[in-house]
């Protein structure tokens, strides 16, 4: 029985192969996404195992926050990189959803991420939902709901800015560009929680600043943040 398995396995690998999403090798069967060379390689931080990191440093003065964490580095034209491109530009949703469950199963286990009550991603606006067919914050949000047993909420947040892209601007000048872009949906529904916002990743910090301001003019709520990477800025 398990060499004819293997055999129909073998078959439908030659027409739909199963690939590592980072360095396109072989899975074998029963594997998801991601190879074990590159679960492995993937330039972890391990900052949710500390209070104060690099992260949440990068938002002294800027945000009260309990707890902040990027799962890997991002490092230019390094496979953390390959990853999120192939998230955000072909349409490899699995990544996300792939990356937040492997992140939330260590959040789960971390001190610091104690006590979150919703997961909310950092919304697309409609525009540029239309033209992606998907949110890669929303994906990795589910991933991380469906690890660490705590419900999302994708539409917390809403866009109702279009701004320009963030990519090649100052710090300064990001900050401005989302000032006002964001814009809280149902407080009712958030009075009082602890928020855990996240997104795909974390260079100035502007987006998240501008989307945890607007979560944290509701009554009670705290505010942590999660994001796949971190890059230098």
């Amino acid at each position: 029985m398990k060499s004819q398995l293997r055999f129909l396995y073998d078959f439908f690998a030659l027409f739909y192969p199963n690939l590592c999403l980072a360095c396109d090798a072989n899975l074998p069967p029963n594997q998801e996404s991601l190879c074990l060379p590159c679960q492995y390689h993937l330039p972890k931080t391990n900052y949710h195992l500390l209070q104060e990191n690099p992260f949440s440093e990068r938002f002294w003065g800027r945000l009260p926050l309990q707890s902040a964490a990027a799962f890997y580095k991002f490092n230019k034209g390094g496979r953390t990189q390959h990853l999120i491109h192939r998230l955000k530009y072909e349409n490899k949703q699995a990544i996300g959803i792939r990356l937040g469950q492997l992140y939330g199963s260590k959040l789960r286990e971390s001190p610091f991420f104690a006590g979150i009550d919703l997961i909310i991603p950092v919304p697309l606006h409609p525009k540029r939902l239309r033209e992606r067919g998907y949110n890669q914050s929303e994906l990795f949000a589910r991933g991380l709901a469906e690890s660490m047993d705590i419900p999302t909420i994708s539409n917390g947040l809403q866009r109702q800015l279009h701004t320009t892209t963030q990519t090649h601007k100052s710090r300064l000048e990001r900050v401005r560009n989302v000032a006002e872009a964001f814009m809280v949906n149902s407080k009712k529904m958030l009075e009082g929680k602890h928020i855990l916002l996240v997104d795909d990743v974390v260079t100035t910090g502007a987006t998240l600043e501008a989307c945890g301001n607007k979560l944290l003019e509701v009554a009670g709520t705290r505010l942590s943040l999660a994001t796949i990477a971190i890059a230098d800025y």
